[in-house]
């Protein structure tokens, strides 16, 4: 079981680093949150590809974060 577990840590960590390589820049600074301009922020925009990869990312990190998580509580009891 901890065999696997630890295939499917390495596997999210490999899909995380690979959609974050995907995304393309952001504007640094507030105006990306909002204040960008009319057609900016994130209120303005329709989806898009560039969320759909934010949301995977946010998705494949948080799975990874908890699998993680379980493999630390499942190594020290059994070791």
């Amino acid at each position: 079981m901890i065999l696997a577990l630890t295939i499917l840590d390495a596997a999210l960590a490999i899909g995380v680093i690979v959609v974050v390589m995907m995304q393309s820049g952001k504007a640094t600074g507030f105006t990306a949150l909002g204040g960008g301009g009319p057609q900016g922020g994130l209120l303005g925009k329709k989806k898009n590809k560039e969320e759909m990869l934010a949301r995977l990312t946010t998705y494949l990190a948080g799975s990874w974060m908890a699998v993680t998580l379980l493999l630390t509580i499942l190594n020290r009891r059994m070791g």
